[in-house]
């Protein structure tokens, strides 16, 4: 009987507990007992949001952009991952399965150098170190064998690039990826018009880190992780959604999006080349939005509005909530 009790007790504390985590509110810090890391390419100390609880549903873990971070800071007005997952928040999620993390500090450091913003720490493989230590400590606190992802701009690629490397396409369940640069960016070609390449404006020269990387479907960085075998690009059991933006994305298309003009549809190689479509991912469902620039707040650009729209959060929540999200159950 008195087994019975103890027993009815916990079952009984855990509801409660889990009542007050779903529909939480998702902070700016990662809680009490999760490990202290140091960021890889800034030697100060990694920051996110998470937070201790009940884990019912596979964890999702949230990738900010380049130049962003997973909170608005002091230097960075965006954030919006936060926001993201405050949405799953509000819809059942726990506070305690979502995750973000902030892979190039607060973004003050750009203040005085704005070259950083395609410089060698804010590529991809020099970020993978704290993806891949970040998901292992989500997955040993949290108790999870796998994640979901969710990922926007250069997140999407940093997040394909840990799997590639590790192998870890089994640790992913869902992955939602939205408008990433899977096949390019469009503002790291040597026409002059490009005036991204201005050191004001990131010094995208198709010499910088960045544009090494990203400057066309064809750099060294993409040819592997795309594959050219006319496979799909997200082989491996983990099931994705594309969300990308049909109309203006001020990386991808040569269009006025929002504040931001255009620049020639070119690849840093100097070669014309289509980037409209770089978002795409053969082999995954994919969702294609417009008129995202009314979610932007602040430029009015559909690269950035498109993470902050109601129709790309419900989207996510339907996408990792289909069928179950339960973490010790396959679909």
């Amino acid at each position: 009987m008195k087994t019975w009790i103890r027993h009815a007790a916990a079952l009984a504390a855990f509801v409660a507990t889990a009542a007050v985590q779903a529909g939480g509110i998702v902070g700016n810090t990662l809680p009490p007992g999760f490990p202290s890391m140091e960021d890889t390419s800034l030697a100060k100390p990694l920051i996110g949001f998470g937070a201790a609880g009940p884990v019912t549903r596979t964890p999702v873990i949230l990738i900010h952009g380049n130049n962003d971070t997973p909170f608005a800071t002091a230097c960075s007005p965006y954030g919006r991952v936060q926001a993201l997952a405050q949405f799953l928040a509000d819809n059942g999620y726990a506070t305690s399965e979502l995750w973000g993390v902030g892979y190039q500090g607060d973004q003050c450091d750009l203040a005085s150098d704005q070259t950083r913003r395609s410089s060698i720490a804010h590529t991809n493989a020099a970020n993978v170190p704290d993806l891949r230590r970040f998901v292992r400590a989500v997955m040993d606190f949290t108790g999870a064998k796998r994640v979901d992802i969710v990922g926007h701009s250069l997140g999407v690629t940093l997040a394909r690039e840990w799997m590639r490397q590790d192998e870890a396409q089994h640790l992913v369940r869902r992955f939602v990826a939205i408008d990433g640069p899977n096949h390019g960016i469009i503002n790291c070609s040597p026409d002059p018009a490009n005036y991204f390449q201005a050191p004001a404006a990131g010094g995208f020269t198709p010499a910088s880190d960045v544009c090494q990387e990203l400057g066309s479907p064809d750099t060294p960085f993409l040819r592997l992780l795309n594959g050219r075998n006319g496979g799909r690009e997200n082989d491996g059991p983990t099931r994705v959604l594309v969300i990308r933006n049909g109309d203006a994305s001020f990386v991808y298309f040569p269009v006025q999006d929002g504040a931001v003009a255009p620049v020639p549809a070119v690849d840093s190689f100097g070669r014309p080349n289509d980037f409209s479509r770089s978002a795409s991912l053969r082999g995954a469902r994919e969702l294609v939005l417009t008129g995202q620039g009314a979610y932007d707040p602040i430029l009015r650009t559909g690269h950035l509005g498109i993470l902050n729209s109601p129709q790309t959060w419900q989207a996510t929540f339907d996408f990792l909530t289909d069928g179950q999200g339960h973490k010790d159950k396959d679909d």
